[in-house]
């Protein structure tokens, strides 16, 4: 008796295609509730319903031991006014949540076994950036849609934008772990089926295979909107080879001894490093540095490995990433472009989540074009960058 005289009757107009904007949870026993309420939404913006809140009929059909996906193709076709008996929850309203983040990895809903409505999943792909709205639900956060990647000097918010459903970092943790899990196993088990087989293994696959390990569960990185006002600079690499005539030492490179070299690597002062014909060659760190305290900014060609050493708030880089060209009308007779393609894909996936550009180098006119314009927008355009380099 006590929920029958708690009951209440809600009542809306739905006179377009625009979705109610909630999904529903049914119990064990049949009942069916509110699970979440999509913000921004028609019945977030009407305040008619509440997260918790036990649905008894909708326009007076029992709604009791029906399956979700019935409910929430009911809801979906409803229209003109809409009535629900509702038993209310009185629970307390959420605390609110608005950070933005960009997103690490793609994401489709349509193509998620695990999402509780597909139609209310928010796609999007690696670089995208998000506004979080909700956190409420353990495994999937409340999300709108901010701008695409590459998202250089595009900062501002669609008004009314509706918010989605996207994995929380947990649950697309947990999805990557259990996938890599599925994976090895896989592997273990046709394993002696190719021992005699012999594998073409690049440089890059060799060198940067214990680093893919690492960046498998990446996710979403909080991030804020900056201006950022710098001039570049090239920055000059150290050496060990004597000065050929016309080179000025601190303008073309810095001239070191080898011994003193090898004592900054040892001291971790290098950035990067490599021998080439007898000599060695590197980035200090330091060099850098002082670019950076002159007002400057450094541009540098470096490795993937680097951007875990400079992907820091001391650094904060804009990172381009100059991909393989596409084979298409192109001559290959060795393979060597599709070899050259085939690394270039396996670096966006292992270290997309950490590039703000990419710039397929079909023509190297058009790609130094793309770069200085780049550079010449950047002092004047906002920039996503993450909050651990601003606060």
């Amino acid at each position: 008796m006590g929920s029958l005289s708690r009951i209440r009757v809600v009542q809306f107009q739905k006179d377009t295609e625009e979705p109610m904007g909630i999904t529903l949870k049914v119990t064990e026993d049949g009942r069916c509730f509110v699970a979440r309420i999509m913000h921004g939404g028609m019945v977030h913006r009407q305040a008619t319903l509440h997260v918790g809140d036990e649905i008894r009929e909708i326009d007076g059909v029992s709604v009791n031991n029906r399956p979700v996906e019935s409910l929430q193709q009911m809801l979906r076709e409803a229209r003109g006014q809409v009535t629900f008996k509702i038993v209310p929850s009185y629970r307390s309203a959420p605390p609110a949540c608005e950070i933005f983040v960009r997103a690490q990895f793609d994401y489709d809903p349509s193509q998620d076994d695990l999402i509780p409505c597909p139609q209310a999943g928010v796609p999007f792909k690696t670089g995208d950036v998000l506004q979080v709205i909700s956190k409420d639900d353990h495994n999937w956060w409340q999300a709108r849609f901010v701008s695409s990647f590459p998202s250089l000097g595009t900062s501002s918010l669609v008004a009314g934008h509706v918010a989605g459903l996207i994995p929380s970092p947990e649950l697309q943790e947990w999805r990557t772990a259990c996938l890599a899990m599925e994976r090895a196993k896989d592997q273990s088990h046709c394993m002696w089926f190719n021992r005699r087989k012999k594998y073409y293994t690049t440089k890059y696959l060799q060198k940067h295979s214990a680093l893919f390990d690492q960046l498998d569960l990446v996710t979403y990185e909080e991030v804020c909107i900056l201006p950022d006002l710098h001039t570049q600079y090239h920055v000059g690499h150290n050496t060990t080879r004597p000065p050929r005539k016309d080179e000025v030492d601190g303008k073309h490179y810095f001239f070191v001894s080898s011994d003193q070299m090898l004592a900054d690597i040892q001291n971790n002062e290098y950035l990067e490093y490599g021998t080439h014909e007898e000599s060695m060659y590197g980035t200090k760190l330091e060099t850098i540095r002082n670019i950076h305290k002159s007002g400057k900014v450094a541009i540098l060609d470096v490795e993937p490995q680097a951007l875990k050493v400079l992907r820091t708030a001391e650094y904060s880089p804009f990172v381009v990433f100059i991909a393989a060209p596409n084979l298409q009308g192109l001559q290959d007779p060795d393979g060597s472009l599709e070899r050259l393609l085939r690394e270039s894909e396996i670096l966006r996936q292992a270290f997309g989540h950490l590039f703000d550009y990419v710039i397929v180098n079909n023509d190297i006119d058009e790609t130094i074009s793309q770069l200085e314009n780049i550079a010449e927008k950047l002092p004047a355009c906002p920039q996503w960058l993450p909050v651990s380099w601003v606060y």
